[in-house]
């Protein structure tokens, strides 16, 4: 199962203010800009291994961060910028970004404060691939890098609320989780009717139909945490944050076995004829046995859980573990923010210690290999 990445990361200058990456998008083709003047994403291609995920990922940020410093410019793995303005983070001059404030309403403000991590999983039994993608969401809180908003610790995972239960409260079709599928075509359906619901919405606010149909496509209208894409094709996992390179592959790598499992011997979910209760259906499972998913409810429970207080919710942990995760094993770089609220300067100085350890992180990863 061929597996790709995009990282976004903030860029900043040498004093942690939030700056236009410049000429770090000329680095590569595989370096492109966000919708966002401050924040730029890597991407790998198609990796048939996670040993060649690594070493493309790497490789990639290395060269851009070597750039980065030439021009005394920083990138920084943190889910929020911790404290900054609207006035801070200029959107990009872009058709599609101007439509979807017109027709998301003022809360789409909030989605320009997060960075994430989406990983891009080869399609292959796709109802499978989705079903087990939705039932891993709350993983998110594995490498959880941000609590602040405005500088305002607002609950453990900052950006997973700020992008589903503020931007897109008002179409939830757009941004929210999906429930579990049965086929491919109730996806696409599913699909077509978050289109029609959100160019509804779009012609009530005085876009021209023209004009939307121009910008969107049903694929390109809907931002949720799973979703199928053309490109590829692929099933994209976006649930979560940007962190550092060695946490984004761990988690990538955990995902890819559980994904693999589900691909190979199929999914049931809990409450079918074949379980009753998703825990001990998932820690007791044999090899070649279904991989068995929590009912849905339990996955929207668990993930708002996990929003609120992180590894640290009622049951994430447990949850996780039933999945096959191991969350002992990760160490987010959130828990190692303070509580308090944050001035512009100590947050200036929490992303150059950010932009450090990811300096620090891809250095630990070069001494390895040499």
């Amino acid at each position: 199962m061929k597996t790709s990445l995009e990282v976004e990361y903030w860029v900043v200058d040498d004093d942690g203010e939030l700056v236009p990456p410049d000429t770090l998008l000329d680095v590569s083709e595989q370096v492109d800009p966000e919708f966002v003047e401050p924040m730029l994403e890597i991407k790998t291609t198609p990796c048939e291994s996670i040993a060649e995920l690594r070493e493309e990922l790497l490789g990639r940020i290395g060269r851009v961060v070597d750039a980065a410093h030439d021009q005394h410019k920083r990138l920084v793995p943190l889910a929020t910028p911790l404290s900054a303005s609207p006035a801070d983070i200029p959107y990009r001059e872009k058709d599609s970004t101007d439509l979807q404030r017109r027709i998301v309403g003022p809360t789409f403000d909030d989605a320009r404060f997060c960075a994430g991590t989406h990983v891009h999983f080869e399609q292959s039994n796709v109802v499978d691939q989705l079903n087990t993608l939705t039932a891993i969401d709350p993983a998110f809180a594995l490498v959880n890098s941000a609590a602040h908003y405005r500088g305002e610790r607002i609950l453990e995972c900052a950006r997973p609320f700020l992008y589903r239960r503020s931007c897109y409260e008002t179409c939830p079709e757009q941004g929210q989780l999906w429930p579990y599928v049965d086929s491919v075509a109730e996806w696409e359906q599913r699909l077509a009717d978050a289109y029609d619901s959100f160019r509804e919405r779009a012609l009530e606010r005085g876009v021209d139909r023209t004009t939307f149909e121009a910008e969107f496509s049903p694929y390109d209208a809907v931002w949720n945490p799973v979703r199928l894409r053309s490109a590829m094709p692929t099933v994209e996992w976006r649930s979560p944050d940007t962190a550092l390179p060695s946490q984004v592959l761990q988690l990538a790598e955990a995902v890819r076995s559980i994904v693999s499992q589900a691909d190979a011997n199929g999914t049931v979910v809990a409450g079918s004829a074949a379980t009753t209760d998703s825990d001990t259906a998932v820690d007791s499972r044999g090899a070649g046995d279904p991989l068995a998913l929590p009912a849905f409810d339990r996955v929207e429970s668990v993930t708002d859980a996990a929003i609120y207080d992180g590894l640290d919710g009622t049951g994430v942990r447990r949850y996780l573990r039933g999945l096959g995760f191991t969350p002992s094993a990760y160490n987010p770089l959130a828990d190692r923010m303070p509580d308090s609220r944050l001035t512009e300067g100590q947050a200036r100085n929490l992303r150059l210690r950010a932009a450090d350890r990811l300096e620090a992180d891809l250095e630990r990863r070069r001494v390895r290999v040499s």
